[in-house]
């Protein structure tokens, strides 16, 4: 059966898309720590992130860097954390998080609640930096 993230990528369930190559795509989460948080994920469905041929474990990070460097340039922050912990989903996946403490990247911290319209301005600001 299907991830849920292989059915954002393919389409079946509607998304905040960020960026999309042939092999990754990036979406806003809808359960955000903070504004413009981001999942990167492969469309390769994997379970877990280290079992990513090196190869396309290097290339997502490089996808993700780009994504991350998108980010910064709009959503005020420090940096843009960057966490893997992939049990709440069976598809490898990374969470990047703008930050301005670490504990601004606690998952146990209250998610924030925004309205459609938000979601997509970020989104739309986002991509707008993309240099893919």
């Amino acid at each position: 059966m299907p991830s849920i993230f292989t059915k954002i990528i393919n389409g079946e369930i509607p998304c905040y898309k960020i960026a999309e190559d042939e092999r990754f795509f990036a979406f806003l989460d809808i359960n955000p720590l903070a504004k413009g948080h981001t999942l990167v994920v492969p469309k390769q469905e994997t379970d877990y992130l280290f079992d990513l041929e090196d190869n396309l474990l290097a290339a997502m990070n490089v996808f993700a860097k780009k994504v991350a460097l998108a980010q910064k340039k709009v959503i005020p922050c420090k940096r843009v954390g960057v966490a893997v912990l992939g049990l709440e989903v069976p598809h490898a996946h990374i969470h990047l998080i703008p930050m301005n403490s670490e504990a601004d990247v606690n998952f146990r911290n209250p998610k924030l609640q925004l309205e459609a319209q938000e979601f997509e301005k970020i989104a739309q600001a986002i991509r707008s930096q993309l240099e893919l």
